[in-house]
């Protein structure tokens, strides 16, 4: 069972990947593509991936090939250019080369630009169906820590990060990432248990580097967020398991393992999953009764580790989970706003990012590759639609921004070359266009390699 789990779980990452590759490369070239029709350039090729086609037609007073290729990892849009084949004379004025500068770079930012109002389309959907989450508010606080002696406490409600209001987690930690690149530390609007409103600030210059590690910022600033404390009830038995076997029901509480006391279901399964094939000895209140039951645990394995389990799941507190959670909701009219608010908060802070990990205080841990790409992916499709479309608009924003990166070979780069032979008054020097090539192939391949070493760490733990 764990084994069809696994090889389920990776099927969903791929195909999720594929979709999702598939869904922002056709953005992103169809902007290529309709800008270039727009200027007057004839398309010679659409294609979405490389390699064998796997569907070929050709459509359009052009008879441009519309082509869906055999390796889903990119694409292309041919556009007609001298540089790459004999043009017939009378279809000179359509060859992109022969457009004038601002003709050329409107046709190269188009893809980019597209990512991005791909990106405003998907959050005004989403702010307009509205975004679930969980109410900014703080779990336990490490005695000690920057947190604490920021005054930060325990079920403390941030309602604003840097003066900008915020409703959920997510909102939150992006805030949070935004104003601490600023260099001004985390300043935190609360409202305590009681309704009182402090304001806070958590210094954390010189320690961006560690704090913007993947998973890293609440760990580092000393705080959790606040999660239940779910009693040891059980609210649910799998016929055949364990725990039937052993007699405990729907509605047992459990009292104590091996006479230790059990006071959260987080204990109970500690106590399980670290006594594989062990019989446990265990106290449980059903009604005002008391009862001792054994309890052999069965053996599985999960990723060649052995663990114990007994089939039985936990009575959830859902009116406590229920006030916890948030769903950020508006007009369409407000969505709008919002969505182009998001995206720009998304896509400096993108920029930022990357600034900062060339100068080292930003960990390069957070580039990811496609292993990541397909692992989130995955789990966002899993939860379902709008967490998927939300991990689109996240990399549609990334596709644009890392295109727009002035390195030849991306479009940015055809951008400077063009605005290059601008000034110039005429095409740059064969040399100069092969020394960029392999400036930017070195970039990618050292981008590439930062990539797949942080896939692989995260994989082998």
């Amino acid at each position: 069972m764990p084994y069809s789990f696994a090889m389920l779980e990776i099927l969903t990452s791929v195909l999720a990947f594929i979709v999702a590759i598939g869904v922002l490369v056709a953005v992103h070239e169809y902007g290529h593509y309709a800008i270039a029709r727009a200027v007057g350039v004839k398309v010679l090729r659409f294609s979405i991936g490389f390699g064998r086609p796997l569907f070929l037609r050709r459509a359009g007073p052009d008879d441009t090939e519309y082509c869906v290729a055999a390796i889903p990892l990119g694409g292309y849009v041919k556009l007609l250019d001298e540089r790459d084949c004999d043009v017939p004379f009378a279809e000179r004025h359509r060859a992109f080369n022969r457009q004038s500068a601002p003709a050329k770079i409107a046709v190269l930012a188009a893809g980019p630009v597209f990512n991005l109002v791909f990106a405003v389309l998907a959050y005004w959907l989403m702010f307009m169906t509205g975004i679930p989450g969980v109410k900014p508010v703080v779990g336990a606080v490490t005695d000690g820590s920057t947190a604490a002696v920021a005054g930060l406490a325990a079920g403390d409600r941030i309602t604003a990060v840097g003066g900008r209001p915020v409703q959920t987690w997510e909102a939150t930690t992006l805030a949070m990432l935004d104003v601490m690149l600023g260099g001004q530390g985390i300043p935190l609007t609360v409202v305590d248990e009681a309704g009182r409103e402090r304001r806070l600030l958590l210094p954390t210059a010189g320690e961006e580097s560690r704090l913007t590690e993947p998973g890293a910022l609440f760990t580092g600033l000393g705080f959790a967020t606040w999660k239940p404390v779910i009693a040891p009830v059980i609210d649910e038995v799998v016929p055949g398991g364990a725990a039937e076997r052993a007699g405990l029901e729907p509605g047992d509480r459990i009292v104590a393992v091996d006479g230790e006391p059990v006071d959260e279901w987080e204990a109970w399964v500690r106590a399980v999953r670290s006594r594989p094939g062990e019989t446990l000895a265990v106290t449980v209140r059903r009604g005002v009764t008391e009862l001792r039951l054994p309890l052999t645990v069965e053996r599985v394995v999960e990723d060649d580790v052995a663990i114990g389990r007994i089939g039985a799941a936990a009575r959830l507190p859902l009116a406590e989970l229920e006030a916890m959670r948030a769903v950020e909701r508006y007009g369409p009219g407000e969505a709008v706003g919002r969505a182009l608010a998001r995206t720009w908060q998304m896509t400096t802070l993108t920029l930022r990012m990357m600034g900062r990990m060339v100068t080292g205080d930003v960990s390069v841990k957070n580039i990811s590759g496609p292993i990541n790409i397909a692992q989130y992916a995955g789990a966002s499709a899993a939860i379902g639609p709008t967490a998927f479309l939300a991990f689109l608009a996240i990399v549609s924003i990334s596709l644009g921004v890392l295109n727009l990166l002035p390195v030849p070979m991306l479009d940015g780069g055809q951008i400077v070359y063009t605005v290059a032979e601008a000034l110039k008054g005429g095409p740059l020097s064969e040399r100069a266009q092969v020394v960029g090539q392999q400036v930017g192939i070195f970039l990618l391949l050292l981008l590439m390699t930062f990539a797949f070493y942080n896939d692989l760490s995260r994989l082998l733990g």
